[in-house]
């Protein structure tokens, strides 16, 4: 099995992080128009991608940033929030098995440093492979989302997947 590791974003990274916000292609399904390629420079001037609200790690695979994972606070009511997570991997990186395992490793890094009780990811009902790669990192699918995203000129559904901090944690 390749060797995968979830680490800060550095300064050499942002290159690729720009890459994200102005090829079209390179995102996939998750395309929402071109976006200031420098943004990813001033969030990592602010504070590494490191914030208390939301964040993002390097998926690194074999010496080399092959994409990231991100995540975000959210609530539903209440005190207790959760996280929401994403992640997006350079083309020629995916369908290695390397989306699960960095999903499943950063719902494990959150669990650890956060006591927050609920994990949630979303993906689109045609980006069958994320949906195998959410149940794998130990998700369970709870239904979908109507009309949950403005994507390509018109509004779609989405599904929705979460992990509590109950569920087993998955080896990876």
């Amino acid at each position: 099995m390749t060797d995968l590791d979830l680490r800060p974003v550095t300064e050499a990274d942002l290159p690729m992080l720009r890459r994200f916000a102005v090829e079209p292609g390179l995102i996939g399904n998750d395309w929402f128009g071109f976006r200031d390629p420098r943004a990813q420079d001033r969030r990592f001037a602010q504070d590494g991608y490191l914030g208390t609200d939301n964040g993002r790690l390097i998926v690194a695979t074999e010496g080399q940033a092959v994409g990231f994972v991100t995540w975000s606070e959210g609530r539903y009511g209440g005190s207790a929030g959760y996280w929401e997570i994403g992640i997006v991997l350079l083309p020629q990186w995916r369908g290695r098995g390397l989306g699960w395992r960095a999903q499943a490793m950063l719902c494990d890094y959150l669990f650890l440093h956060t006591p927050a009780q609920r994990i949630q990811a979303g993906t689109q009902p045609e980006n069958v492979a994320e949906q195998k790669s959410l149940v794998k990192a130990g998700f369970r699918l709870e239904g979908t989302v109507r009309s949950a995203e403005f994507r390509a000129g018109q509004w779609r559904d989405g599904l929705l997947y979460s992990r509590l901090r109950t569920d087993p944690s998955v080896a990876v």
